[in-house]
């Protein structure tokens, strides 16, 4: 694997590459996300606290942003030394285009995630698991197509949205690469958990071709058919996520009053070590300024780990070797560890996190319940009340189910983005309205 390769900037599906003076392809990349309809809807997706009413919380958008900040510093300070090391770069490559791609791949990192976040991946994977008619669909998909359904996974919605006709993304092969944190299918026999990259999986079988080609294209290492070694900058986005996380949830529940001012001081002081000064934030005056200077340089120390670490590393990420979080293995892993022993107690469990989750898993059965069976209706002569729920699909989806009504694992393919890609706020108004609950 080679520098130049994963630095591709090719359009799969392209002919010719169209080079922009003003632009790079990578900031074309970031700018088609940022004005997608997918990454849209991410204002009203759940971060942590669903449905929020507080205004400082976080939603899906503004950690996919906050995420993208700190994907761009990491790769310019990582495409800075690497463009020194390897000075056949430099006619071709800036520090800014190693920003770019992470920072685009980090803003798409949670366009696939459901309503209700990740206790909505367990929902739809439920309604496929456990629930009657969910389960009267596995005889009518292949073993492997029935684990993609059982399993769902935001990462491989996410490839498959980069990837549709509809949104006109068109991504660089780079972009796509960094990605994709999981480059293997659900249905995978022989799958290594203790490898980061095999813990989920990043593509359904829908998509399987498509990163193929991907993988091709950057000259990935492939471990098994259809199975690969991760795009360097992945390691990056994935960082870029973990720090963003684990720090921003910490202050999120300081500011809901689930964890005290004084905790969350200690939980980040132990990651600040000597550029932690007492005295100094003493003198600064109210929560949110503390919280906010905390963070800030908090950040800060992690990136320049994680950085530090990559470099290090290089030459066993680039061969396949090192398939491990960056910030599992940095000095700070301790202390990062705790804050996610604490957020798993008081946060991601307080009672308004869980007790609308716990309604996620009625909306989203509920919904796909009705809709699924609406998908079939294309096959035969509808109801009036499914002729009805036909109508409130999106037109591209009502045109895909009419062209290859028989073919059902692409039907609940087409249901399920449906589904996942409604609002918090759309899916429980939808669910509602067709359940007779409110007019």
């Amino acid at each position: 694997m080679n520098w130049r390769q994963f630095l591709s900037s090719h359009r799969l599906g392209q002919k010719q590459d169209v080079h922009d003076q003003s632009r790079s392809a990578f900031e074309q990349d970031y700018d088609r996300i940022i004005f997608s309809h997918p990454f849209r809807r991410l204002q009203d997706k759940t971060q942590v606290h669903p449905l929020p009413v507080e205004d400082f919380v976080h939603t899906r958008l503004t950690h996919s942003l906050e995420v993208s900040s700190v994907g761009r510093s990491l790769g310019k300070k990582v495409g800075d030394q690497i463009l020194k090391r390897h000075s056949e770069l430099a006619n071709n490559f800036s520090l800014f285009d190693f920003g770019a791609i992470v920072a685009a791949a980090s803003l798409a990192h949670d366009l696939g995630n459901p309503p209700f976040g990740h206790a909505g991946e367990d929902a739809i994977s439920d309604f496929f698991l456990h629930h009657p008619k969910g389960q009267s669909l596995k005889p009518f998909v292949s073993e492997s197509e029935w684990e993609d359904l059982t399993q769902f996974e935001g990462n491989a919605q996410g490839f498959r949205l980069l990837n549709q006709k509809q949104y006109g993304l068109k991504l660089t092969a780079a972009t796509l690469g960094a990605f994709t944190k999981y480059p293997c299918p659900a249905f995978f026999p022989e799958r290594d958990r203790s490898k980061k990259s095999q813990k989920k999986f990043g593509f359904f079988e829908s998509e399987k071709e498509i990163f193929n080609g991907v993988a091709e294209q950057l000259g990935l290492i492939g471990t098994h058919p259809n199975v690969w070694s991760r795009h360097p900058l992945a390691y990056l986005v994935e960082a870029a996520d973990d720090i963003c996380y684990g720090i921003i949830d910490l202050e999120d529940g300081c500011r809901l009053g689930l964890v005290s001012l004084e905790e969350t001081v200690e939980l980040m002081a132990a990651i600040l070590k000597e550029q932690f000064n007492a005295v100094k934030l003493k003198g600064i005056v109210g929560k949110t300024e503390k919280l906010g200077v905390l963070r800030a340089l908090t950040i800060n120390r992690l990136v320049e780990e994680c950085t530090s670490l990559f470099l290090d590393l290089e030459s066993s990420i680039l061969e396949g070797k090192f398939d491990q979080a960056l910030t599992d293995s940095i000095p700070s892993k301790d202390a990062l560890r705790k804050i996610s022993m604490m957020s798993v107690e008081k946060i991601y469990q307080a009672h308004s996190v869980v007790e609308i989750e716990a309604s996620g898993h009625a909306v989203l059965p509920g919904l796909l319940e009705e809709f699924v069976t609406t998908g079939q209706s294309f096959q035969q002569d509808a109801s009036r009340k499914y002729k009805n729920l036909q109508l409130m699909l999106p037109e591209e989806i009502r045109w895909a189910l009419m062209k290859h009504p028989e073919n059902t694992y692409e039907m609940l393919r087409l249901i399920v983005d449906f589904i996942s890609g409604l609002t918090d706020r759309h899916a429980l108004s939808l669910f509602r309205k067709i359940k007779g609950l409110s007019i």
